[in-house]
């Protein structure tokens, strides 16, 4: 082999190479960003944070010392709180609730009781949850809301 063909096959190699990291990730542009309001002193939320953007979510973590005041202005029922909310795609999500969850709420625009859902919610920490691993996992539900009450959307 000559150092023409090894210089070439380098040039070769590093153009794609380069050219791979430049494309957009499709899993990024399919998603809407997240915008997750929650406490600077809350580790589980920030382990929620690394489960969505390693399901392809784009997310913007906002800190807020007083978190209540955004889960009662997106209209989240007080039944169904948790430790940090976001907003993806006009939906409110409260809580550890799983990115395949939110894929589908995007997805299917479910309604509940007959109107449009407003969000989900992983009431409480249960563990097992995304960002709730340690310990022992315990089955739990999330919940879609919306103007006309609640209902279970899925079981984990």
């Amino acid at each position: 082999m000559n150092s023409h063909t090894s210089r070439r096959t380098f040039f070769i190699r590093l153009t794609a190479a380069l050219g791979a990291t430049l494309l957009p990730l499709p899993a990024l542009a399919a998603y809407p960003r997240a915008v997750v309001h929650m406490s600077p002193s809350c580790g589980c939320c920030g382990e929620w944070v690394k489960h969505l953007r390693a399901n392809g979510f784009a997310v913007e973590a906002k800190y807020a010392d007083d978190v209540v005041a955004v889960k009662r202005a997106q209209g989240v029922p007080e039944a169904l709180w948790s430790c940090h909310t976001a907003l993806v795609g006009g939906y409110s999500i409260e809580g550890h609730v799983p990115a395949a969850d939110i894929v589908r709420l995007l997805r299917e625009r479910p309604r509940v009781n007959g109107a449009p859902a407003s969000g989900l919610a992983v009431p409480g920490m249960p563990a097992g949850a995304p960002g709730m691993e340690q310990g022992a996992a315990q089955p739990y539900a999330t919940i879609a809301f919306g103007a006309q009450g609640t209902q279970v959307f899925a079981r984990h």
